[in-house]
């Protein structure tokens, strides 16, 4: 039986903003009306961002709207989410992390054979400079394509 992911949300913002420099996944423990949130695709994950503290990863600023279907028992949406990875994946992270310049940043949230995942990216921070030539490198490419197209 194969694993069919259904991607709820992604971070655009990030592979504009940092260089992505390795990926993990990562489990995340959820309420009932946050997973049925998620499952309607009611996430954003514009500024979310881990960290590890203890020895355990958590997520912050991952935003699940309130399910609207629920009652007085529904969830914070802003609530800290706690991330489950092997205890090795978190030992290297600790280590990355203390890097000067690294963060860990959100890139998507899916559904992976029924369970919810998060891809998180151990990534630096772009400086202007390095925006801009992105740009400039992707305009270039397209004129390219452009012309390609149009001398054939």
């Amino acid at each position: 039986m194969s694993d069919q992911i259904k991607i709820v949300t992604q971070n655009r913002k990030a592979r504009h903003d940092y260089h992505i420099l390795d990926t993990f996944e990562a489990g995340v423990v959820l309420e009932g009306t946050e997973v049925k949130s998620l499952r309607e695709g009611s996430a954003n994950l514009k500024d979310c961002y881990a960290r590890v503290e203890n020895g355990e990863v958590f997520l912050y600023n991952f935003h699940i709207s309130a399910y609207e279907k629920a009652n007085r028992f529904n969830h914070d949406p802003l609530r800290v989410k706690k991330l489950l990875l092997h205890k090795k994946e978190i030992r290297k992270l600790i280590g990355k992390v203390q890097e000067k310049g690294l963060t860990l940043v959100a890139l998507k949230v899916y559904f992976k054979g029924g369970k919810a995942k998060v891809e998180l990216a151990l990534a630096r921070g772009k400086k202007l400079y390095d925006r801009r030539e992105d740009v400039a490198r992707r305009d270039a490419e397209r004129e390219m394509g452009r012309a390609m197209r149009r001398k054939f």
